[in-house]
């Protein structure tokens, strides 16, 4: 009878240790997938590294770990902090500007058919009216409170997460092959011959992934600061970040430059605001269509609807991160799928 139920207790105890585990590492999961997948993605870099440094693994590991921080978190920091010093400079112009009662609303409001003139009217009496303006600042206050701390939360988190997956890449740099022997040998024991199948399809959907999100937001946010640049839009870097930010989402740059262009012409440069939108839709949107298919690989493509879920779920689950894990799960999953019904997906 012992013998009889032995398997049923060993396998109640794994469960029981891997849901421990488990427990243990969520507050640290997200930072850790991220780490896989950046170490997966740059992973054939480091192997050259390794051959240069003559199987140094602790100093090519690390050298890795210092190249992903001048790359991510040093960016990520500065953007942050120059977030919080934009606010601080935008709360003190609008002050100023209430207290003097030179604040206006913009001009091309009067222009939007229908509804233009009649905000345009609004805006400007409650901005010249103090007692309109404060009753409405006591109904914002608090929705404006929340959503200036969950930015600011979700920024500070993203600084944490991104720090934390970078240390845990050294590590995965490092010991990177055993790792690799101990999955594989796992794996094996799992599916049998098609662990290496499967290997195969998680490598190339998480590169592929990975290559086609950052390389197209990073082509994207480059050629905006170029546009914005020549324009002569102020705060070309947060705006680029934002941009960069914005590219993981379907349809997420033009809510930068379209802004950028609206800001021209608001400060009467019509001719730069004609230039910036043609730049925005030919060159920063027209990027997604080229880049996009050169760096992604045609098994990891992800319709348009699971990119969308997956980056807002990815941040519903994991935070900052989760703009990448997100669509990089469920790039897997659609891979794996399409492999196992032979592709017709």
């Amino acid at each position: 009878m012992q013998q009889r139920f032995q398997p049923f207790t060993r396998l109640a105890a794994i469960i029981l240790l891997v849901i421990g585990c488990l427990i243990v590492l969520r507050p640290f999961l997200a930072a850790i997938l991220f780490a896989a997948a950046i170490t997966i993605s740059s992973w054939p870099l480091y192997l050259r590294l390794l051959a240069r440094l003559k199987q140094r693994r602790t100093m090519a590991a690390l050298v890795m770990s210092i190249g992903l921080t001048l790359l991510i978190i040093v960016p990520l920091t500065l953007v942050t902090w120059n977030i919080a010093d934009n606010a601080s400079d935008f709360y003190d112009q609008i002050k100023a500007g209430l207290g003097s009662g030179t604040l206006d609303p913009p001009a091309w409001l009067k222009d939007i058919p229908v509804v233009g003139e009649a905000a345009y009217t609004y805006l400007g009496k409650l901005l010249h009216s103090r007692e309109e303006l404060l009753n409405v600042a006591k109904n914002m206050l608090e929705p404006g409170r929340r959503i200036l701390l969950g930015g600011g939360m979700v920024l500070g988190s993203g600084v944490a997460q991104v720090s934390l997956a970078v240390f845990v890449s050294f590590f995965l740099y490092r010991d990177g092959r055993a790792i690799l022997q101990a999955l594989a040998n796992g794996m094996d024991k799992l599916i049998g011959e098609q662990a290496v199948t499967v290997a195969d399809t998680v490598s190339r959907t998480v590169r592929g992934v990975m290559y086609g999100l950052l390389g197209t937001a990073l082509a994207q946010a480059v050629v905006a600061a170029i546009g914005f640049l020549i324009a002569g839009v102020p705060a070309v870097a947060l705006l680029s970040v934002a941009t960069f930010l914005f590219s993981l989402i379907p349809v997420g740059p033009p809510l930068i430059w379209g802004g950028a262009t609206i800001w021209l012409f608001n400060e009467g440069r019509t001719g730069w605001a004609i230039f910036m939108f043609v730049w925005g839709m030919f060159v920063i949107s027209g990027v997604d269509n080229v880049v996009k298919p050169m760096l992604i690989s045609r098994g990891s493509s992800l319709p348009f609807i699971l990119v969308l879920l997956g980056v807002m779920g990815g941040v519903l689950a994991f935070g900052f991160v989760g703009l990448f894990i997100g669509p990089t799960l469920l790039a897997v999953g659609l891979g794996l799928l399409r492999n196992w019904t032979g592709n017709a997906l």
